[in-house]
């Protein structure tokens, strides 16, 4: 049972994962019709809202009680992990390149394993330190951060305020005890998101620039809420749902390892979609990519403890018995 469940958390972090890294792909067509970054992020939120939005009140049986319980898990989920991501991230890549941003901003997994190994004071496993050698020397590769220029600090403070942004999405996404199902959390995520996207957006944070006409999709000439939809839908409310899925069934650090495939599969997807050519650099860094994966994979449970579940610690939630676990960004 703990396999299959195993193999159930991978595919739905890896579907998390394609789905997130295809939004690129599939966003590019709307900015360089002359859509700003921030209306493009601020539809894909508002769609994947309004589709998660009954079904969301469904998984909670049309009960709001679970979500004012965990008032304050739901707030920092939506107001950090949502939109303060999307916002740190934009604000950063325009000071910073967006290489450098991305490779700050997907530093997350060793963030968490460092502050477990600062709050628990128990040093990580050999294959977890391994593995974070290994998939970040594979992100540097695929990310290729060659920059250009002084390195704008405010610009670098932004991209690790959407590094902690990534990091409290694992770590939320994990609790388990607020009773509120995965797509229940996504939904009201994304909803709150969307409310303080829009507000940034309207006092002039984010500029705002979006029209309403038809772009080329894919080899062909669609209406501009062809793209929104499809962004919003896979990328958005698919990706965020099953990623939460993956994050409780896998811990919060191998999840957040597997997120690491996002930017693996933006290049395939950009590949396979644009034509944009991946080189024989970026192929070894997806290598290095998985092979950091498959050794943070390899981590022994420890007695009484769940292999991976150290960041809860963070939040004060008390440690899970090993038999518990049975049953885990855009650019």
């Amino acid at each position: 049972m703990r396999a299959s469940r195993g193999i159930l958390g991978i595919t739905l972090g890896l579907g998390s994962g394609l789905a997130f890294g295809a939004g690129g792909a599939i966003v590019k067509p709307l900015l360089e019709s002359g859509w700003s970054p921030g209306a493009a992020v601020f539809f894909r939120v508002l769609v994947g809202a309004l589709l998660l939005l009954v079904p969301g009140l469904v998984a909670l049986k049309f009960d709001l009680r679970p979500l004012w319980r965990a008032k304050w898990t739901v707030l920092v989920y939506s107001v950090v992990a949502v939109a303060g991501v999307q916002l740190a991230f934009y604000m950063s890549i325009s000071r910073i390149p967006v290489s450098t941003a991305l490779l700050i901003e997907y530093l997350a997994p060793v963030a968490l394993v460092a502050l477990a190994w600062v709050r628990t004071r128990h040093v990580p496993q050999f294959v977890v330190l391994a593995g974070s050698v290994v998939a970040i020397a594979g992100l540097v590769l695929v990310i290729g951060p060659t920059g250009g220029g002084a390195l704008d600090p405010i610009g670098i403070a932004f991209a690790a305020i959407a590094m902690i942004g990534v990091a409290v999405y694992y770590v939320l996404g994990e609790r388990s005890d607020t009773g509120i199902p995965p797509i229940a959390l996504a939904a009201v995520g994304l909803f709150i998101g969307c409310l303080v996207l829009g507000l940034s957006l309207a006092i002039g944070l984010v500029p705002f620039e979006a029209r309403f006409g038809e772009v080329a999709f894919f080899g062909s000439m669609a209406p501009w809420w062809v793209p929104v939809l499809t962004v919003g839908a896979v990328s958005t409310a698919f990706a965020y749902v099953s990623g939460i899925q993956a994050i409780q069934i896998l811990g919060t650090r191998l999840a957040s390892f597997l997120g690491l495939s996002e930017v693996v599969f933006a290049g395939i997807v950009a590949w396979v979609l644009l034509g944009e050519a991946i080189g024989p650099v970026q192929l070894l860094g997806g290598l290095l990519i998985l092979g950091g994966i498959v050794l943070v994979r390899f981590e022994r449970p420890v007695a009484g403890l769940a292999t991976g579940r150290e960041p809860d610690l963070l939040l004060g939630a008390e440690p899970v018995p090993v038999d518990a676990r049975a049953g885990r960004s855009e650019t």
